[in-house]
């Protein structure tokens, strides 16, 4: 296992940015229930964590996209997050909405960024990839080469690898759904039996029922 990815499992467990209810699912967005329910946005109320992701995404971009001049977060999670990496890289920030504002100038894309731009893109979750790779169109169809997307998580699910293999871009996260896993389990925020549970879920999460 990854130390890193352990470490930030653990922190976003110790958080509570990480809900694991194998006997409650929670009911996402898509109408999707699930028995996990991550929400990377908490890590922004806690000075400790919100440093540690940022310096770690800001290693990830230039050890993986050292090539980047420029960032842009994923509307609405990782605005915050997209922005203190930015900073911290010296580096020309926008946010790219998931439609265009439907009044004033109707942009999809906010912020301006020097023509040519080679960007990173910086998401907090990864879950379908349907609204990142979205985001990755928009800066495409705008003339902006896009080399590669940072997540603090990702739920590996194989529909969201296909699409971001088919779209040609290089995710690289911070944690993902087995080290958050591994991590509970480790220190009994979850049960051994509820682990075939979750990866039951993973596996068809569109069609997942308790059980």
């Amino acid at each position: 296992m990854d130390k890193l990815k352990l470490d930030f499992a653990s922190k976003l467990l110790g958080i509570k940015a990480i809900k694991v209810q194998p006997r409650e699912p929670f009911t996402w967005a898509s109408g999707w229930k699930s028995p996990f329910y991550c929400d990377n946005r908490k890590t922004l109320s806690y000075p400790e964590v919100r440093t540690f992701v940022k310096l770690e995404l800001v290693h990830a971009i230039l050890e993986n996209f050292p090539e980047a001049t420029a960032v842009a977060g994923v509307a609405t999670g990782a605005i915050a997050q997209g922005a203190l990496v930015a900073d911290a890289l010296c580096l020309p920030f926008c946010y790219v909405r998931s439609k265009p504002k439907d009044h004033g100038m109707g942009n999809l894309i906010e912020g301006t960024l020097p023509k040519g731009s080679k960007v990173v893109v910086v998401e907090d979750l990864i879950s379908t990839g349907g609204s990142s790779l979205k985001a990755v169109e928009a800066l495409r169809q705008a003339g902006f080469e896009v080399v590669g997307m940072v997540a603090s998580y990702t739920y590996g699910f194989p529909v969201a690898e296909e699409a971001f293999t088919a779209a040609g871009v290089r995710l690289v996260t911070l944690t993902d759904y087995e080290h958050v896993i591994d991590k509970a389990l480790e220190i009994g925020y979850i049960k051994a039996e509820d682990v075939d549970t979750l990866h039951r879920w993973r596996q068809d999460p569109a069609h997942y029922e308790t059980e």
